[in-house]
């Protein structure tokens, strides 16, 4: 049974992840990503979701998944997003879905990091990243 606390593993016990807990690492694009569920964590197999920050004037590397669809939700800053050819203006309670195949990029103009939590499915995994810079 799976609650919005965490996973509850066939023992019984809920396993709850604390952002505060994870460490930041920085994927391929070069986002500083905290991972609260998926394959290194061992927790989720079927799909992944981070914390990723983008800091103030910083941007991430142009780049496409090949097999993984991915959801941002914005939930701290303003940024712009360039998605395919498009691009707009992103911010906090704004959600993007991203396609297989289609490139994008996250920049941060502003004096406050761009916060979004990313879900991927299946699983992010930097060999499935193709960057474009």
């Amino acid at each position: 049974m799976a609650t919005s606390m965490g996973r509850c593993l066939a023992s019984g016990r809920v396993e709850i992840v604390r952002l505060t807990d994870r460490q930041p690492f920085i994927t391929a694009d070069g986002s500083s990503i905290r991972e609260l569920a998926g394959i290194p964590s061992g927790n989720a197999s079927q799909q992944s979701l981070a914390e990723a920050t983008v800091p103030p004037g910083g941007e991430t590397v142009e780049h496409f998944h090949r097999t993984t669809e991915e959801i941002y939700v914005f939930v701290g800053g303003e940024g712009r997003m360039r998605l395919g050819e498009q691009e707009a203006d992103v911010r906090r309670g704004d959600t993007v879905v991203i396609p297989p195949g289609v490139k994008h990029k996250l920049w941060n103009p502003g004096p406050e990091p761009l916060v979004l939590l990313c879900c991927c499915a299946p699983p992010y995994c930097d060999e499935d990243t193709v960057l474009l810079a």
